[in-house]
């Protein structure tokens, strides 16, 4: 029995709400790997918004690829999306198109609103990956949940 998500399970699962792990390629050092807020649809892809010059922004621009993993680790439902690809673009962070957005998908409007006005990310770039990779597990499937 496959335990591996279809398409359709896959692309909900990535677009539903997760705190993502990202890792970046490094030159002479294992790969950056840290968690990050991300955002995902089918026909845009999956984004991501870090300062230009934070460690992950330097990685993200000068790989030109990234992978994430998304994952639910609650026994007996565990499941996870990993995901890899090339950065199809890259942009300067809007506040009223990315940043807030972001911050209100996880925190919530009030609390997004009040992360926004706090926040001093006014280097942010949105990079947006295009998946060329799944790997997906849907513990459920074998029928215990």
């Amino acid at each position: 029995m496959s335990m591996a998500m279809t398409r359709e399970e896959r692309e909900v699962f990535l677009a539903d709400l997760h705190v993502g792990v990202i890792s970046i390629e490094q030159e002479d050092r294992p790969p950056l790997t840290v968690p990050i807020w991300y955002g995902y649809k089918p026909e845009t892809g999956l984004w991501v918004i870090t300062d230009a010059g934070s460690v992950k922004g330097k990685a993200m621009q000068k790989a030109g690829r990234f992978s994430l993993v998304a994952q639910i680790e609650e026994p007996p439902i565990y499941q996870y999306v990993s995901v890899e690809g090339p950065i199809v673009e890259t942009r300067d962070a809007d506040l009223e198109g990315d940043l807030r957005p972001m911050a209100r998908r996880y925190f919530g409007d009030e609390m997004g609103d009040a992360y926004v006005a706090n926040s001093a990310n006014e280097d942010g770039l949105v990079f947006v990956m295009q998946p060329d990779r799944w790997r997906t597990v849907d513990y459920r499937k074998l029928g215990g949940a």
